[in-house]
């Protein structure tokens, strides 16, 4: 597939910059374009990239740009949005697999009690429990486990694998990945006649619309009531959300984390990669967590924590940056002990005797 800048421009309605007529036979990012291809750059903050690039014999054909942008040698298409324009003209060139519909497949196994809206696909091994209601053009693919109670709201795609347990509910438009475990048992044990005995588990989970959860993520039921997961959050792979946790509208959750039980969360909230947050926090709203930050207390309202255990990001540089010192400290000090003894040793021999 060919198509010349002027085309491109066209579909993602940027401008033009340079010669009209290059011709583009795909697109890829600044580290592997080849010539015939299209890249792009989206700030300032990365044209070592792009120079980089231009030092290289063979170079892309173009290159999408946001608008303002300084001129490149590169013929270019200016945009508001690169990434939104970029992802248009990939899947130009490279459209998304299209799953055709199925329909519920024989192979799969639904409940003769489960209720199923309209255009609703079903892969082969997929299992549907009983008093289970998936609502219209929803997608479950091979493997899932859909266990009683659980309602499942329209637009849902939940992929191989993920396993809901009894009573989950899940708001319009979610999207669950592979292997992803909804309303498992939280980690909460009473001690009796010496032993650790598990306490009840008589929740569920709430999912609210818009929410992507990445595969192998798990989240636990409530013990008596819901764990929540508020609308539009996004939720990596690999992440860990303890019973009770009430999580806010329109969090970014990275990879690794994992929050331990009857934390809450207020909306917009960034926790980075392997955060860690211990029971009972709250967590304000648009706060940002540091990679790895270890959180022991509250949180406020649009803090910047950073570092185990975490404090402001201001804080805990001011730390860091003393303890890259410490090495010449060190040798400082030895250096000021030996001069105060020398200086002793001096006062001692100019000392009159007794």
């Amino acid at each position: 597939m060919h198509a010349t800048l002027s085309d491109l421009a066209s579909l993602v309605g940027g401008e033009v910059i340079g010669d009209s007529h290059t011709l583009i036979e795909g697109a890829d990012t600044l580290r592997d374009a080849r010539p015939g291809q299209i890249t792009f750059l989206d700030s300032t903050e990365k044209a070592h990239l792009f120079r980089a690039h231009l030092k290289r014999k063979e170079t892309a054909a173009a290159i999408v740009i946001p608008a303002g942008f300084d001129p490149t040698p590169l013929p270019a298409i200016t945009v508001n949005n690169v990434h939104s324009a970029f992802a248009q003209i990939v899947s130009k060139f490279r459209p998304p697999w299209r799953q055709p519909e199925t329909g519920v497949s024989p192979h799969a196994f639904v409940s003769p009690h489960a209720e199923l809206g309209e255009n609703v696909n079903i892969h082969c091994g997929a299992m549907i429990g009983d008093d289970v209601w998936i609502g219209d053009h929803c997608t479950i693919y091979s493997g899932v486990r859909i266990m009683a109670g659980s309602k499942i709201g329209e637009n849902v795609t939940i992929y191989p694998n993920a396993v809901l347990y009894e009573g989950t509910n899940v708001g319009p438009f979610v999207i669950i990945h592979a292997c992803a475990v909804i309303g498992a048992h939280g980690f909460g044990y009473n001690m009796a006649d010496g032993r650790h005995q598990l306490s009840a588990q008589l929740g569920n989970v709430e999912i609210g619309p818009h929410v992507e959860i990445g595969a192998g993520t798990t989240i636990d039921r409530g013990t008596y009531g819901s764990t929540v997961i508020g609308e539009g959050t996004k939720i990596d792979d690999q992440v860990m959300v303890a019973h009770n946790c009430r999580i806010g509208r329109h969090n970014l959750i990275c990879s690794q984390v994992g929050i331990a039980g009857s934390t809450t969360t207020g909306d917009y909230v960034v926790m980075a990669g392997q955060v860690g947050v211990r029971d009972h926090v709250t967590i304000g709203d648009r706060a940002v967590l540091a990679a790895m930050a270890g959180i022991s207390h509250d949180v406020p309202a649009g803090a910047r924590m950073l570092g185990i255990p975490a404090t402001p990001e201001r804080q805990q540089k001011v730390k860091q940056a003393l303890l890259s010192k410490l090495p010449d400290m060190r040798q400082q000090l030895k250096q000021l002990q030996q001069a105060v003894e020398e200086l002793q040793s001096r006062a001692n021999e100019q000392r009159p005797a007794a």
